[in-house]
C-alpha cells in the first residue's frame, strides 16, 4: 500500500520538475486522434526535442500546485497530453498548432511559457512567430542593409568617375 503512495509521490515530483525545468509547456486534449495520428505527432515532437507525455490528471494537478502554476488546474479534465520543451520556447506551440490545423480532434487547452501560465490565444500567437532561425535571418538582413547600401553607393561613385575620365 505505502509503495503505491510512494510511487505516486515520486511521479508528482517528476511532473513538477518537468514543469519547472521546461521553458515551454503545452497541454492538449488528444481525444479523437487515431493511433497513426498520435504516432505522427509524437514523431514530430521527438524530432524537435520535445517530450510528450500523458499523466493522470490527479497527479498532474498536484504537480502543478507544487510547481506553483495553479492557473492551469482548470484545464486538467478529460484525456490530456503534455508537451515539455526544455530548450525551444516556440517549437511545442508551433508543432501542436500546425498539427491542430490539420487534425481538428487535437485541441490546445493551455500552456506555461517561461514559468507563466498562458491561454490558448497566447499559445497560438506564440506559434505564429517565426522560428529562431527565421528571426536570426531577419536580423542579419537588417544588419547587412546599411553595408550593402554603402557598397552600392561606392560602386556608383566609382562607375561615375570612370565614365567621366573616359
Amino acid at each position: 500500500m505505502s509503495s503505491a503512495i510512494e510511487q505516486k509521490k515520486q511521479m508528482v515530483e517528476e511532473i513538477a520538475e518537468k514543469f519547472k525545468g521546461s521553458v515551454s509547456t503545452v497541454v492538449v486534449d488528444y481525444r479523437g486522434l487515431n493511433v497513426a495520428e498520435v504516432t505522427e505527432l509524437r514523431k514530430q515532437l521527438r524530432e524537435a526535442g520535445i517530450e510528450f507525455k500523458v499523466y493522470k490528471n490527479s497527479l498532474t494537478r498536484r504537480a502543478v500546485e507544487a510547481a506553483e502554476l495553479s492557473g492551469i488546474t482548470d484545464v486538467l479534465t478529460g484525456p490530456n497530453a503534455i508537451a515539455f520543451s526544455s530548450e525551444d520556447v516556440v517549437a511545442p506551440a508551433k508543432i501542436l498548432n500546425d498539427f491542430a490545423k490539420k487534425h481538428e480532434a487535437l485541441e490546445i487547452k493551455a500552456g506555461v511559457i517561461e514559468g507563466n501560465v498562458a491561454s490558448v490565444e497566447e499559445i497560438k500567437a506564440l506559434a505564429e512567430l517565426p522560428s529562431r532561425e527565421g528571426l536570426l535571418s531577419m536580423l542579419l538582413s537588417v544588419l547587412q542593409a546599411p553595408i550593402r547600401n554603402f557598397a552600392l553607393a561606392a560602386k556608383a561613385v566609382a562607375d561615375q568617375k570612370e565614365e567621366q575620365s573616359a
